[in-house]
């Protein structure tokens, strides 16, 4: 069996199949990423739900092996080589996944950075630009009475949309006809920004059919169904 003690992570959240892949993250967009792209690849995997509220992601134990407190992060017990490896960043956790399994990126290689140029078209603008705008429209941001910061997040998560929008004009998903890591990527970003953040009036979200098409495609995947969900919360 493979021994993950040397690991401080799992002190705090102890491995119960430690020859699992170990997930640590919440149901957020970014964590969800991740914990959709194992169930749609099969992987056998082990959630451990990080807590915001007892601020688990700023604990020693966490920050052992994500020094930037954020989620997700795993700890792969059968990494390259055959050795354990940790990684966090819900974009190199992908693309790690990826490559892992063969899946859901393609085996070319201009397909493949044609992939990975809508990752980081994700992790650089979609997904900032989508979490700003919900601060400023559902949280606290709706104390400020200057309404230019939200107006700025409003314009550029439209400006946004509409790439998207004008890239699925001719195409089932982002990359072409095949599903990749990076529509595993961007539609939990979407999701959020039309149904927890509220945003879908804000930034005229009838206007982006196409993005709409694709996301309702997206959520009726049964890994995304079961991903969404992963882990539990308390």
């Amino acid at each position: 069996m493979t021994d993950l003690s040397s690991f401080p992570i799992t002190k705090k959240w102890p491995a119960q199949h430690p020859d699992r892949l170990q997930l640590y993250s919440l149901p957020t967009p970014n964590g969800v990423k991740v914990s959709i792209m194992l169930e749609e690849t099969g992987l056998a995997y082990e959630p451990h739900l990080v807590s915001f509220e007892t601020h688990d992601q700023t604990s020693p134990a966490f920050l052992s092996l994500n020094p930037n407190n954020k989620i997700p992060a795993i700890l792969d017990p059968n990494g390259p080589g055959g050795k354990p490896l940790a990684l966090f960043e819900s974009g190199a956790i992908l693309m790690y996944l990826a490559e892992k399994t063969g899946r859901f990126i393609p085996q070319d290689a201009a397909g493949r950075y044609e992939t990975l140029q809508w990752v980081m078209f994700q992790m650089g603008g979609i997904g900032p630009m989508f979490g700003q705008l919900g601060f400023f429209n559902k949280f606290a941001g709706k104390d400020y009475e200057d309404k230019r910061p939200r107006d700025r997040y409003v314009a550029e998560s439209k400006r946004l949309l509409g790439v998207l929008d004008k890239r699925l004009a001719d195409r089932a998903w982002i990359v072409g006809d095949s599903y990749t890591i990076a529509d595993i990527a961007t539609f939990p970003w979407v999701r959020n920004l039309i149904g927890f953040y509220e945003a879908a009036d804000l930034v005229g979200f009838k206007d982006f059919p196409n993005v709409a098409r694709a996301l309702e495609a997206f959520v009726a995947r049964p890994a995304v169904v079961a991903g969404l969900g992963i882990p539990k919360r308390g």
